[in-house]
């Protein structure tokens, strides 16, 4: 064999080699996609919608699942105990951020780590709740929205007297591991004091601690119902309403969802736009911004909804001025 085939063949074999080695080395250079920890107290069944606009908040800028970025969930299906345990698990795999999206979630996450980036939404004040120096300068490692549904109970009473005003009883149903409990148990009973009607709380962490709730409301006379705004009792929606349709009790829900499974009424914030925003939020801190510099959201969207039908077989007549504030009416 002559010297210049030899040194032909050789230069050919080096260039295959290379070739075969470029897309090995170039895709081991290719950074790891990032990990959005998405943390809940209640069960992915009840969350599905939210969970979607957390989705659609993420795509708004840029991050879609599965695409450039992977989503770890961690569900606490109502057991606020196991939450330590599922934030533990989050940090342990270094997510990138943590997306604690109930006030019991960020609690456990804020304790959880100071480092990681977080964005919780929650029913109750930020800054009460210890996650944020201020509303416009966190100065932490968390951001979010706050949706203050704790501090609307002395509206849903208003609206209640409204549906059913010969009320003398109000009560709450409220979930007493909650942190937002007390300041809206204070809120309604104020209120319910102001108007003269006897105030009753009525507490429940199981199902039958629910039943036990409704069992005593169905003993009180002229009684209607607020229930409270919080994971546990979100996740237990259609339980809910069925026992308030079987005693009958009037009742009114901080979440649109009751109403829509047969509630007589709902007013609360728009979950579903402050998921969205906390999904835009995540999707900006994976691209480089701080939550310190995120200043947290308020929001501003509230949601009337009236279901006529759950109030004709409640033998209630829904008045003209309530049914022309509500932004729903469900036939």
């Amino acid at each position: 064999m002559q010297l210049d085939d030899l040194k032909r063949r050789q230069f050919i074999a080096l260039l295959g080699g290379a070739a075969a080695a470029w897309p090995l080395s170039s895709r081991a250079q290719q950074p790891a996609m990032p990990v959005i920890g998405f943390l809940n107290s209640a069960s992915p069944d009840e969350f599905a919608p939210l969970l979607a606009a957390f989705r659609q908040g993420l795509r708004e800028v840029g991050t879609i699942e599965d695409q450039n970025a992977t989503i770890e969930y961690r569900w606490a299906e109502g057991q606020y105990d196991r939450l330590p345990a599922l934030t533990a698990d989050l940090v342990h795999r270094k997510v990138t951020v943590i997306a604690a999206t109930s006030t019991p979630a960020a609690r456990a996450a804020k304790a959880a780590t100071a480092t990681l980036p977080i964005v919780f939404t929650t029913a109750d004040d930020p800054i009460k709740l210890g996650f944020v120096a201020s509303l416009n300068r966190p100065g932490g490692n968390m951001t979010g929205v706050s949706s203050l549904l704790v501090a609307l109970g002395s509206k849903q009473l208003g609206l209640l007297r409204e549906l059913a005003p010969g009320t003398a009883v109000i009560a709450v149903l409220t979930n007493p591991n909650f942190p937002g409990t007390e300041r809206q148990l204070s809120d309604v009973e104020v209120a319910a004091g102001a108007l003269g009607l006897r105030f009753k709380v009525l507490r429940a962490t199981t199902e039958p601690e629910i039943d036990g709730a409704f069992a005593t409301m169905a003993e009180l006379s002229g009684a209607a119902l607020i229930v409270a705004a919080d994971p546990f009792l979100i996740a237990h929606r259609d339980y809910i309403v069925a026992l308030a349709a079987r005693h009958p009790i009037p009742a009114i829900y901080s979440v649109r969802n009751f109403a829509v499974a047969g509630g007589v009424m709902s007013y609360g914030t728009d979950f579903a736009d402050s998921y969205r925003q906390a999904g835009i939020y995540t999707g900006r801190i994976i691209k480089g911004e701080k939550p310190a510099d995120l200043p947290v959201l308020q929001s501003t969207k509230f949601e009337f909804v009236i279901n006529l039908k759950t109030a004709k077989a409640l033998g209630l007549t829904v008045p003209p001025s309530l049914l022309a504030r509500a932004d729903e009416v469900i036939d």
